[in-house]
């Protein structure tokens, strides 16, 4: 298949090199200017992988969309709506558009396929690539189970039979929804993880319990199936999210509680922003989203804000465990 990656970030230099080793003709996309495609250009590598002979590393945005069968985007949620209006320029109504990305537009609250099917692009010719796993350990040969979702069951099929392989084990989303809003919430869980991490790592346990529950509530009050927050898109990403040193949300959150800076992406603060915009939408109790939410935002002492927060989320009312 002739597959162009959007983005050659972290994670789009690594779908780049893991697609091209699965026997397709990649091309690997960047911004002229950014760091990102500069570092590969000029030293044909990056800190994760080294740039295939194979692929055609290139910044013609024309030539990457009309070459490609397939397009895949792995670039920073936020800009996700002002990249499609490029995008669309080039015919692309033909087009198979898989996001490798995670986050909720902070504005509107809008997941990411929403984006999509708002700049044009039909629902049938969109999919969605999540889950757990870490750059670092891929490429030393690490397996890891992944997720395929689409509201089209005949393309997920085809994307899971064609991206399978030893590393990858992937299995066939079924609730597109809940899949993109426990993917991207994932991350809220990590930040506040990095900040247990340095306050009371004994919490980290509840975390994973409570974080799970409360997405699930928000799931099903959007129309989902509360049981995707138990999938591989959320509960089954907590090990490389909540525990890893890889994880860019957890570092964010272990050094805001230090009262430093983490200064690589971390997708997980402004999805606490859109996550609160949904709670309130949706009339759902978000408290843990709300407290990451309030460390990330709230002017003040960082590492007492966290400390303050913890302690609000134990001031809390009396609540069955699994209450609605």
């Amino acid at each position: 298949m002739k597959i162009s990656v959007l983005g050659c970030g972290r994670w789009g230099s690594f779908i780049a090199w893991y697609l091209t080793q699965r026997g397709n003709h990649v091309t690997s996309w960047g911004r002229a200017g950014d760091a990102s495609y500069e570092i590969l250009r000029t030293t044909g590598r990056n800190e994760y992988v080294a740039l295939d002979e194979r692929i055609t590393l290139t910044s013609d945005l024309e030539q990457a969309v009309t070459s490609a069968e397939i397009i895949v985007i792995a670039i920073s949620a936020q800009g996700l709506r002002e990249f499609m209006q490029r995008v669309i320029q080039y015919p692309v109504s033909e087009k198979v558009f898989v996001l490798c990305m995670k986050g909720i537009e902070t504005g509107t609250g809008k997941r990411l396929s929403e984006i999509l099917v708002e700049s044009g692009i039909s629902p049938d010719k969109i999919a969605v690539w999540v889950g757990p796993g870490h750059i670092q350990s891929f490429v030393r040969g690490i397996p890891n189970c992944m997720v395929i979702d689409s509201e089209n069951r005949a393309l997920k099929v085809e994307l899971v039979e064609r991206f399978k392989s030893d590393l990858i084990r992937f299995y066939y989303g079924n609730d597109l929804l809940g899949t993109e809003i426990g993917a991207a919430a994932k991350n809220v869980m990590g930040i506040a993880a990095g900040v247990l991490d340095v306050v009371c790592v004994p919490l980290k346990g509840p975390l994973m319990s409570r974080g799970a529950r409360e997405v699930a509530r928000l799931i099903k009050a959007m129309g989902g199936n509360e049981l995707s927050a138990y999938g591989l898109a959320h509960l089954g990403d907590y090990e490389t999210t909540l525990f890893s040193r890889y994880s860019h949300n957890r570092m964010y959150g272990e050094m805001l509680a230090k009262g430093m800076r983490f200064e690589k992406l971390a997708e997980g603060v402004a999805t606490s922003k859109a996550m609160k915009l949904l709670g309130e939408k949706y009339g759902v109790e978000l408290p843990i989203t709300e407290a990451v939410y309030n460390v990330c935002y709230k002017e003040g002492d960082d590492a007492e804000l966290c400390k303050q927060e913890i302690a609000k989320l134990f001031q809390r009312s009396t609540k069955a465990e699994m209450y609605e």
